[in-house]
C-alpha cells in the first residue's frame, strides 16, 4: 500500500485544532492522546495483543495474514460504519495509528475501498507526541512566563478563568489542586495526555508575549507538573494575590462545597470530605486533625436538616489558617521570581488586561 494523501505538518494540526481519528487500541489511547483525538479502533484490546505476539514470533507477515483472518464480514462493517460516520461529521480531519503505518493504511484502504479518501498522519501518535514535547521543553527554557501567586481560596482560578493569554493547570488536570480537589467528581486524564494538552495549549497561544499560569507544586493531584516546567516556574516573575480569609473562605465554600453538593448527595460528599481530611491526618496532628473531622462531620449532618453552608465556615477557616497558610508562606520563600504586582483578585486580572495578557 503507498503512502498516499499524508500530512506531516503537526504545527498546523494542533494550531487549527483539527479532528483526529486514532485507530490504536483503547488501551493504547488511554493510556495518551491528545484534545482532539477521538477514538475509533481497527483493533480492539484483544486482538492488538493477538496480532502483537504473533508479529513477535512469526515475523510481519504472519501477523498482517492473522490481522485480515481477524477482518470478518461484520468486523470490517462496524468498523467502515463507526469511521464513515466520523468523516462525514469532520471531513476536514484525519487518522493515525501509533507510527503511521501498517494500522494507518489499512485503515485508510479499507475507507478508500468504499469511496472515501482520508489522510493519515505521516509517524502517527509517536511523531505528534514528540512534537510537543519538543514544543513545550523549548517553551519552557525560553518563553516569557508570569506565575499568580496567592494562599488557598485567593481566587487564582478565577483569575486565570479571566486572562486571555493562560493556561489552566488544573483545569488540563481536571483537579484543584489541593488536597480536596477531588471533589471535582471525574477521573484525571493519563499524564501524558495531560502534558500533550499543556503543551498545545501554549503552542496556540505562541511565545512572543508571556502566558500567566496559576502557582503549582510538584504534583496537581496525581499528575506530576513535568520537571522543565516547574524550573520554568520557579525562575518566573509573579503576580500575588491578597484577599482576606473571609473571603477566602467563602470562595472555598462556593467551589469546594457549594459546587460538589449540585452534583453528589451529602453523605458521599461527606465520606469524600473525611477521606481527604484522612490523607493529610499527620500534618494536621492528632488533636487538630480529631477537631477538624467532627466539625466536618457535624457540618455534613446538619446540612441533612437544613441545607446550610454556613456549618463548614468555622472548620474551613482553621483549615485555611492552621494548615494552608504556613505552608504557602514557606513555598512563597523558596520562589526567585520577583513580584510585578500585588493585589486583589480583581485588580490582578486587571493589570493583565493592562498589559494585553
Amino acid at each position: 500500500m503507498s503512502l498516499e494523501n499524508t500530512l506531516s505538518n503537526y504545527r498546523e494540526l494542533f494550531l487549527s485544532e483539527r479532528p483526529l481519528m486514532d485507530v490504536r487500541a483503547p488501551v493504547e489511547f488511554d493510556q495518551g492522546h491528545f484534545n482532539q483525538a477521538f477514538n475509533h479502533p481497527l483493533l480492539d484490546d484483544q486482538q492488538r495483543q493477538q496480532i502483537g505476539l504473533r508479529y513477535k514470533e512469526q515475523g510481519q507477515d504472519a501477523a498482517i495474514e492473522l490481522g485480515w483472518q481477524m477482518a470478518t464480514e461484520d468486523v470490517l462493517e462496524s468498523r467502515l460504519q463507526a469511521w464513515s460516520g466520523f468523516v462525514k461529521q469532520n471531513p476536514e480531519g484525519c487518522l493515525y495509528c501509533f507510527r503511521g503505518g501498517l494500522r494507518s493504511r489499512f485503515s485508510q484502504q479499507i475507507l478508500r475501498d468504499h469511496g472515501i479518501d482520508y489522510p493519515i498522519v505521516e509517524g502517527g501518535y509517536k511523531a505528534m507526541r514528540q512534537f510537543l514535547l519538543k514544543e513545550l521543553e523549548q517553551a519552557c527554557e525560553s518563553a516569557p512566563l508570569i506565575i499568580i501567586a496567592g494562599p488557598t481560596g485567593s481566587g487564582k482560578t478565577k483569575a486565570i478563568h479571566n486572562i486571555q493569554r493562560s493556561i489552566d493547570l488544573e483545569g488540563s488536570a481536571n483537579h484543584r489542586g489541593s488536597a480536596f480537589g477531588q471533589f471535582i467528581g471525574s477521573e484525571q486524564p493519563a499524564q501524558i495526555s495531560f502534558e500533550n494538552a499543556v503543551s498545545q495549549r501554549w503552542l496556540q497561544l505562541g511565545r512572543d508575549k508571556a502566558v500567566v499560569m496559576e502557582d503549582e507544586g510538584r504534583l496537581i493531584g496525581r499528575l506530576n507538573v513535568p520537571n522543565i516546567m516547574q524550573s520554568a516556574m520557579q525562575r518566573a516573575p509573579l503576580l500575588q494575590i491578597d484577599e482576606p480569609l473571609n473571603q477566602r473562605c467563602q470562595w472555598v465554600i462556593e467551589d469546594y462545597v457549594l459546587e460538589p453538593l449540585k452534583s453528589v448527595a451529602i453523605t458521599q460528599f461527606g465520606e469524600s470530605l473525611q477521606n481527604n481530611l484522612y490523607r493529610i491526618r499527620k500534618r494536621l496532628g492528632g488533636l487538630r486533625y480529631q477537631q477538624l473531622q467532627k466539625q466536618f462531620e457535624e457540618a455534613c449532618q446538619a446540612w441533612q436538616h437544613k441545607p446550610d453552608p454556613s456549618p463548614f465556615y468555622r472548620p474551613i477557616e482553621q483549615l485555611l489558617r492552621d494548615y494552608y497558610d504556613p505552608m504557602y508562606n514557606y513555598q512563597l520563600q523558596q520562589r526567585q521570581g520577583q513580584v510585578l504586582f500585588r493585589g486583589r483578585c480583581e485588580e490582578i486580572i486587571d493589570w493583565c488586561r493592562e498589559q494585553r495578557l
